[in-house]
């Protein structure tokens, strides 16, 4: 039965269709606060798609954002698997030679913005889904796949896909270079403020600048290492060292604003703790950092406050999801896969404790740079990979 499910999914697999949706994702401005429109578009096009075979809709999530959806439903008892990803992306970069939005296909490539984070995983998803309808393929379940909203703020979008619905396994199909992600950092934001004393420019000599006593602090934090106690195996999926840095400050009045001296300066320092690490830990790091900042100038003042958090993620390696996928890589890949994990922060950070969750896409780091593009290679691997994954996990008794 495996080999005639292989052949089945190789005779009907929808490699253009997962090219040309990821081609017209990218063709459409989906930044952050944007990505209304592409969902519709979405919308739109899954139902061509879909034609008679499972629903198609949306569902408005705040202020217009919306998730899309598809999912098809077997009939039969059986596990429900969701297929998902992220609509929107960051800001497009300086320094592109080429129109970002051209979704332009040259020597076996498609360039475009965001087309690794993620709109070809996103395409793919679809891709594997109309496969394994075109295929025949018996199956068990639902099969869903969802396109969320607001990824790059607050994750809305999977924390109401996961508020309203239950699924019982979860391919993420964020970037990771075609390996297989069973882990990935979590992310604690601090706001880290130096109070000062306000007066007008030409009375300086009576004011604190809260700015100036926010430098040796910033240079403390620059000097940090730290290295928390983690299993050998945590560090070979996801690093050893505690990753932050001060990615943002905040001091003064706008340029065309009056003149006066600053008596807030705030900065936000960006931690990325390994699973396991507690935020007390990194709190106290940090607060190391203060304290010899305090110890070169007495006259600083801090406030912090912990401005966010969000989970990290790690699922058993033995869990039947990331084993349905492991074998699906390994027939298309034809070499043993080596389960890793990233720095970087997936949605899973607000969903990955409610379902059995396991991490693969096309595209890989580095990524928002000028002239991004990714293989079609990739594209068609990919594509094949999640409908051997999904008829594996929701494979008829």
């Amino acid at each position: 039965m495996e080999i005639q499910v292989q052949n089945q999914i190789a005779r009907t697999l929808a490699r253009d269709l997962s090219i040309d949706l990821t081609q017209a994702m990218v063709r459409t401005d989906s930044t952050w606060g944007k990505e209304t429109t592409l969902a519709r578009e979405l919308e739109a096009r899954l139902k061509t798609i879909a034609g008679d075979r499972g629903r198609v809709w949306s569902e408005e999530v705040f202020e217009g954002r919306l998730n899309t959806f598809w999912e098809v439903d077997s009939g039969r008892p059986g596990p429900h698997l969701v297929l998902t990803g992220h609509l929107d992306t960051k800001p497009v970069c300086e320094g592109w030679t080429r129109d970002p939005f051209a979704g332009d296909i040259e020597q076996g490539r498609l360039f475009g913005h965001g087309v690794m984070d993620m709109k070809a995983g996103l395409g793919c998803q679809v891709g594997a889904m109309r496969t394994l309808l075109d295929a025949g393929i018996d199956f068990t379940g639902k099969l869903t796949f969802a396109a969320v909203c607001d990824h790059m703020g607050k994750q809305t979008g999977s924390i109401d896909l996961f508020r309203r619905h239950k699924f019982d396994h979860c391919i993420l199909g964020e970037l990771t270079d075609m390996q297989i992600y069973v882990a990935h950092r979590g992310r604690y934001y601090f706001d880290i403020s130096t109070i000062g004393r306000s007066a007008h420019t030409c009375h300086k000599y009576q004011a604190l600048n809260a700015i100036e006593k926010m430098l040796p602090l910033v240079d403390e934090l620059s000097k940090l290492r730290y290295f928390p106690r983690i299993s050998d195996h945590l560090k070979e999926l996801v690093g050893p060292e505690l990753l932050m840095a001060v990615g943002r400050i905040f001091g003064g009045l706008f340029p065309g604003g009056p003149s006066m001296i600053p008596d807030r300066c705030t900065i936000r320092v960006d931690t990325r703790p390994q699973p396991g690490v507690p935020l007390d830990e990194v709190r106290g790091v940090l607060e190391q950092a203060i304290a010899r900042a305090k110890a070169r100038d007495p006259e600083i003042v801090v406030e912090v406050v912990v401005a966010d958090v969000k989970n990290s993620f790690m699922v058993d390696p033995d869990a039947t999801v990331v084993r349905c996928l492991k074998e699906a890589w390994e027939t298309v890949m034809r070499r043993p896969a080596k389960l890793v994990g990233g720095s970087w922060l997936g949605d899973t950070a607000s969903f990955g404790s409610l379902c059995e969750t396991v991490i693969f896409g096309p595209g890989g780091e580095p990524v928002y740079q000028p002239d991004e593009s990714l293989a079609l290679a990739d594209i068609e691997q990919a594509t094949r990979i999640y409908a051997l994954a999904a008829a594996r996990l929701l494979k008829a008794a």
